[in-house]
């Protein structure tokens, strides 16, 4: 939905972003990277259906990988 902006199960084009947020205390749609840092998460929405999809910037996703990627 993020780039057809057409639901995947609908084929509907109502389609909502509710943006990432970061609030107090970690508070908002985000993923922790580190302290005081966090990666916002921005939500696509269906107003038909309901589905939704989530996604991260790609530049958040550095952080990301420095903090939950195991050494194997």
């Amino acid at each position: 939905m993020k780039t057809t902006k057409i639901c995947p199960k609908c084929q509907s084009t109502d389609i909502l972003l509710i943006e990432g947020s970061v609030g107090a205390y970690g508070a908002g749609n985000n993923i922790p990277a580190s302290t005081f840092k966090y990666a916002k998460v921005n939500r696509y929405l269906c107003c038909t259906c309901g589905f939704s999809e989530e996604w991260v910037d790609r530049e958040d996703i550095e952080k990301l990988k420095k903090k939950y990627s195991k050494n194997t």
